[in-house]
């Protein structure tokens, strides 16, 4: 059976979806509707991308509310949330012929992002100002690799400080029904992603 599937134009009033600006206590700036990501080109204008799915968006108000608990002067700043079928179609095509591909979901396997079940983001310290996680968001380089911190760290690639940034992170996202993944200390998954893949709706 395939998964339903929604226009992204379409997306505003369906009962599955969220917009970012009904969940307290985050920060938002989608860098992929701005030229401040590694493609360099805002990719999602005109469309809005402010969404994420209702299981997503009950997932991140938990983690506001552990963030709130236990770490009171830190604060999460999404960097991407709903990324239309279209735009991860356009990110795929604008990759190949480089070694960058590992980085991207196949378009016909779908990225989580396509069905607002993933996040991208960081933390922000009191002032405002986002935390030294030791790479830039979308920096697709091995000391972005959660799976290689310990390596990184022994190497000097990476610092305890920027290794305790990113603990507070994941520790925010994994305490509430997140999963990270090797390769992007930014990127979280809710739920599992087969599970996902065959039953939510994917926005095109």
């Amino acid at each position: 059976m395939n998964a339903p599937t929604v226009p992204c134009e379409a997306i505003h009033g369906h009962p599955d979806f969220r917009r970012l600006d009904s969940i307290a206590g985050i920060a938002v700036d989608l860098r992929y509707a701005t030229a401040d990501n590694f493609v360099g080109q805002d990719l999602y204008s005109p469309l809005d991308c402010h969404w994420l799915h209702k299981h997503a968006a009950a997932a991140l108000e938990q983690s506001v509310a552990w963030l709130a608990a236990h770490k009171p002067e830190y604060r999460l700043l999404v960097l991407d949330a709903l990324r239309p079928q279209r735009v991860q179609e356009q990110l795929w095509t604008t990759l190949q012929g480089t070694d960058l591909l590992t980085y991207i979901a196949e378009p016909a396997r779908g990225s989580i992002h396509s069905f607002g079940m993933a996040l991208d983001l960081t933390l922000l310290d009191a002032q405002g100002r986002e935390l030294d996680m030791g790479t830039g968001f979308d920096d697709m380089s091995e000391r972005s690799h959660p799976a290689l911190e310990a390596d990184m760290l022994a190497a000097g690639e990476l610092t305890a400080q920027h290794l305790d940034n990113r603990r507070w992170l994941r520790d925010a996202m994994q305490h509430n029904g997140w999963h990270g993944i090797n390769t992007e200390w930014w990127h979280f998954d809710c739920g599992d992603r087969l599970h996902v893949r065959r039953h939510y709706t994917r926005v095109l």
